[in-house]
C-alpha cells in the first residue's frame, strides 16, 4: 500500500507541475515575420478602431486601394483586440497597435510590477498566430508624453522597452513585429540614439511625423531624424503615423510625402485619417471629404506604391548628394 501511494503522489505531482506549466510551454510558439520592402505599405489610423472597422473600409475606397496594415492605440490594462485583428486579417491587412503606459510607472514596467497584464496580452498576440505589429510608448523622444523625454531617463525607458519584449519572446510570441517608434523632428531634446534599445529589441523603426505648413516637406519632416537614426542602425524605416493638413496645402504636399516615402526608401506610411481640434496645430487630415485631396492621394497610390512594388528597389534614387543612408558597416 506504501509503493501505490508513493506512486499515486508521484503522479500526482507530475500531474499538477504539468498544469501549472508556463503557457509558453504548453503550447508552440508563434513565429510569423512581415517582408521588408521598401514603399510596400499602405496603412491607416481610423476613429472608432478597435471597436469599429467601417470607417477603414471607406478610407480604401477613397485610396483606391486596401490598406495593408491598420492601426489603434491601446490603453495600459487593455487587452490585444483579436476580433479587430481577425477583421483586418480578413481584408489583407496587418493590425499595428501602440501601446500607451500612460497609466504605468514606466520604472516599474522594467522591474516587472505589471507582468501579468503583459503576459496576458502577449499570450493572445501569440495565440492570434498572425503578424502583428506592435509599439510601445511611440514618440518617446518628444516631451508631451509622460514616459517621454524630460518625464522619464532614457535609460529607464530603454530597460522598460527590453523588458517588455522580452517578456512576449518568453511567452513565444514571436510573431512580433517590433515598432520603436519616434517622432519626427524634435530640436533640443537630445539624440534620438540616447532611447535606442538595441537592434536585439528592434524589428523596424517608426517615425511619426506631419505636414503643418505650406513650408513643410518631406526632407524638412523626415530628413532630420531619419539621417540620425541611420548613424546607428539599419534597420527598416515606417513613416508610422503622418498626414498632411489643409493649411499645408494637402493635395499639393501629398504628393511630396508619397515621393519621399519612396524615394528616401521607407517601408511605406501610416495615414492618420481623423479630425483634431485641439490647439493651433491640429487639423482635418481626413482625404474623404476634399476632392483633391482624394485624388493627390490616390496618385500617390498608384504612381509610388505602386512603382515600387513593380520594380527593383535600388538604393541610388536617393539623391546622391544625401547622407541619409549611410549605415555603419
Amino acid at each position: 500500500m506504501l509503493l501505490v501511494a508513493v506512486v499515486i503522489a508521484a503522479a500526482a505531482v507530475a500531474l499538477a507541475v504539468s498544469r501549472v506549466g508556463s503557457p509558453a510551454s504548453r503550447r508552440a510558439a508563434a513565429a510569423a515575420s512581415l517582408p521588408a520592402r521598401p514603399a510596400s505599405y499602405l496603412g491607416v489610423y481610423e476613429p472608432g478602431a478597435p471597436g469599429a472597422y467601417q470607417p477603414v473600409v471607406g478610407f480604401a475606397r477613397a485610396a483606391g486601394r486596401q490598406p495593408d496594415i491598420v492601426g489603434y492605440f491601446s490603453g495600459w490594462t487593455q487587452p490585444f483586440a483579436r476580433s479587430f485583428a481577425e477583421r483586418a486579417r480578413g481584408h489583407g491587412a496587418v493590425t499595428i497597435v501602440q501601446i500607451d503606459p500612460t497609466y504605468a510607472s514606466v520604472p516599474g514596467i522594467a522591474a516587472g510590477v505589471y507582468d501579468g497584464y503583459l503576459r496576458s496580452y502577449a499570450d493572445s498576440v501569440r495565440d492570434f498566430g498572425h503578424p502583428v505589429i506592435i509599439g510601445f510608448g511611440h514618440e518617446m523622444n518628444a516631451s508631451w508624453y509622460p514616459w517621454g523625454h524630460g518625464n522619464v531617463p532614457p535609460a529607464t525607458f530603454v530597460a522598460a522597452w527590453r523588458h517588455v519584449v522580452t517578456l512576449f519572446r518568453g511567452q513565444g510570441a514571436r510573431n512580433v513585429t517590433w515598432l520603436w517608434t519616434l517622432q519626427a523632428d524634435t530640436p533640443g531634446t537630445g539624440p534620438v540614439r540616447s532611447w535606442w534599445p538595441g537592434a536585439n529589441y528592434v524589428t523596424w523603426v517608426g517615425i511619426d511625423g506631419y505636414y503643418y505648413r505650406r513650408s513643410d516637406t518631406f526632407a524638412s519632416v523626415f530628413g532630420r531624424t531619419i539621417a540620425q537614426v541611420r548613424e546607428f542602425t539599419s534597420k527598416p524605416v515606417l513613416l508610422s503615423e503622418t498626414a498632411v493638413g489643409p493649411t499645408a496645402g494637402q493635395a499639393a504636399k501629398i504628393s511630396d510625402l508619397f515621393t519621399g516615402m519612396r524615394r528616401y526608401a521607407t517601408l511605406g506610411l501610416v495615414w492618420f485619417d481623423m479630425a483634431q481640434h485641439r490647439g493651433v496645430y491640429h487639423q482635418d487630415w481626413r482625404i474623404e471629404d476634399s476632392p483633391a485631396a482624394e485624388t493627390a492621394f490616390r496618385r500617390g497610390v498608384r504612381d509610388e506604391l505602386a512603382r515600387a512594388r513593380s520594380s527593383p528597389w535600388r538604393r541610388h534614387e536617393v539623391p546622391v548628394t544625401s547622407s541619409l543612408l549611410k549605415v555603419p558597416e
